[in-house]
């Protein structure tokens, strides 16, 4: 299969995740398990192959921004770059919902972050632990 096609089938797979936290955050799976274990998980495996299979021999490398320039020239690494984001932003904006219920913060307000989190990654979850700061006045992140 090439990288296009694969290209393709991951973003396909993460709109089902979005979705359900935007639209059913309130079912128990949607920020729990579909969005923040099996589609993630499913990347995450995607991305392993990708790596163990094009990685190996790759030009380039991450000592520089050129090296990393090169290391991305190959199609199927710059897709597992993608897919990393991919994976890791649709945990983020599971983590933001989950949190977002602990705390009791409005969902209407946690969806611009989720949008710009889906969108622009970092930049939704400052926005979100702006929210957080604002809603509740707490920054320091528990963990249970």
């Amino acid at each position: 299969m090439d990288a296009d096609s694969l290209f393709s089938y991951a973003g396909t797979l993460v709109l089902p995740g979005w979705l359900l936290l935007v639209f059913f955050q309130h079912w128990r799976y949607s920020a729990s398990l579909v969005s923040g274990v099996i589609i993630p998980l499913m990347l995450a495996l995607l991305y392993a192959w990708l790596v163990a299979t094009h990685m190996p021999g790759a030009a380039g490398g991450f000592g520089s921004l050129t090296e990393v320039r090169d290391f991305f020239s190959d199609d199927f690494l710059l897709l597992a770059g993608w897919v990393h984001y991919l994976a890791f932003d649709l945990f983020v904006g599971s983590w933001e919902v989950r949190d977002a219920q602990r705390l009791g913060i409005h969902h209407l307000a946690v969806v611009p972050c989720l949008f710009l989190t889906f969108m622009l990654g970092p930049v939704g979850l400052m926005l979100y632990l702006g929210l957080r700061m604002a809603w509740k006045r707490q920054f320091l992140i528990e963990y249970v």
